[in-house]
């Protein structure tokens, strides 16, 4: 059997044809527009060759059970996927391949557009929820699906797979849900799971469909106010941290820049995660940033943020069709999907410094940039506005730090010690 080989691309590569001695399948006339997304997606070569190889196996199944591509659906993709395509060359790539080229075909409108099953009692109220949050409450996609989540874990735990009776909820059932959850992470967790939990009860009963207002029933999960000091690192062990990335690769040259803007500007990781091409005023030194709750802030850019942004700007990109900022190093090249990429690349850069800290997140160096300006001199208020807090509570945490104002206002020990 010989493989055709076709150039695609101008010449950039050659890769294998789908067809085999002149045989054409149904997917033939598809295999060229799929290769050309990928190419713009950044898959390496190597990837590619799986994937068409994947393309193949599945053409030849087609042909051999008598199927047309209209007849493509997540069923069918399942069936090749165990006949075809679990063995052998191509097998790690399969079942993305498969997932991508169905997707591929239903943009084209090759094959119909996926059949939703009418959704369950939970998801149909779950939807409900999610609708009276954004429409009623105006909250923000990201407290949607926060909340979204702890509803239907609570609804979950409580029904399991069962008909939804809500008539049946009773206090201890949420006493007990707090109970098992309200220790898995810090403080700031289980106050997320009381509030998240109460505003689901509320809307049951807002809406008739509990006869008690359950939420009276969330128990409180202490946490006082400013009894935590924040977290964070020296100004010596922030530069090391910065001076331990390898400016020498492409991917130490992204963290990098996001560590700067971590460092010198005490953005969130969301934040980060959200900036695009276009919020960089660069004639005025600024850049735009989306806050939570939607609010839109601008700042100074300093100038050794500007030359690590531009750097990676102009020579480390990789060219895609996103207009994220920031884009992974691995195909498909998109922007971050989460803060938690962020948290993670903050991780590895105080793991590769040798920085021991009890957090490693990206707030870590949110909290140092505040802790460094209050004992530089900086007012309460100064740090507010920098960090953009809406409080002036939020901010007064960082002056629990100030050690050497603090040692001021101390009372004599009983006894005559101080």
């Amino acid at each position: 059997m010989t493989v055709n080989i076709v150039g695609f691309w101008d010449g950039w590569v050659q890769i294998p044809s789908i067809t085999s001695g002149g045989s054409f399948g149904p997917l033939s006339l598809y295999i060229k527009p799929y290769l050309t997304q990928v190419r713009e997606q950044g898959y390496a070569v190597g990837s590619l060759y799986e994937q068409v190889h994947v393309l193949k196996m599945c053409d030849r199944w087609m042909k051999r059970t008598g199927r047309e591509v209209r007849d493509l659906d997540e069923a069918a993709m399942r069936d090749c996927l165990r006949r075809v395509a679990r063995r052998g060359y191509g097998k790690n790539a399969a079942a993305s391949t498969l997932r991508r080229l169905l997707g591929m075909l239903r943009r084209m409108g090759a094959v119909p557009p996926l059949k939703t099953e009418f959704p369950g009692q939970m998801e149909q109220l779950i939807g409900r929820y999610e609708r009276f949050l954004l429409d009623e409450r105006n909250l923000v996609p990201d407290s949607i699906a926060h909340f979204r989540l702890f509803a239907r874990r609570f609804l979950t735990e409580r029904f399991s797979d069962g008909p939804l009776k809500l008539s049946t909820l009773r206090a201890p059932d949420v006493t007990a849900f707090i109970q098992r959850h309200a220790h898995d992470h810090g403080p700031c967790y289980a106050r997320d799971l009381v509030r998240a939990t109460r505003s689901f009860l509320r809307y049951l009963y807002y809406k008739g469909l509990v006869d008690t207002d359950l939420s009276l029933a969330v128990p409180k999960v202490a946490r006082w106010h400013l009894s935590t000091l924040p977290k964070h690192l020296p100004v010596v062990q922030v530069r090391q941290v910065l001076r331990h990335c390898d400016r020498k690769t492409v991917l130490g040259r992204r963290d990098y820049a996001v560590l700067l803007l971590l460092a010198r500007l005490g953005l969130r990781a969301g934040e980060v995660v959200k900036l695009r091409l276009e919020d960089t005023d660069w004639e005025n030194a600024r850049i735009t940033i989306c806050g939570k709750g939607g609010k839109w802030s601008q700042l100074p850019l300093p100038p050794d943020v500007a030359k690590a942004i531009a750097h990676y700007l102009r020579y480390d990109r990789p060219r895609c069709a996103s207009r994220r900022l920031f884009i992974r190093d691995y195909a498909p090249f998109d922007g971050f999907h989460s803060a938690s990429a962020i948290a993670s690349l903050v991780k590895r850069a105080l793991k590769r410094a040798g920085v021991v800290s009890a957090r490693k997140g990206a707030h870590l160096l949110r909290h140092s940039l505040a802790t460094d300006m209050l004992r530089r001199g900086a007012s309460l208020d100064e740090i507010g506005e920098v960090l953009r807090h809406r409080s002036s509570d939020t901010t007064a945490i960082y002056a629990k730090v100030d050690l050497k104002s603090l040692r001021a206002l101390a009372l004599p020990w009983p006894g005559g010690v101080r």
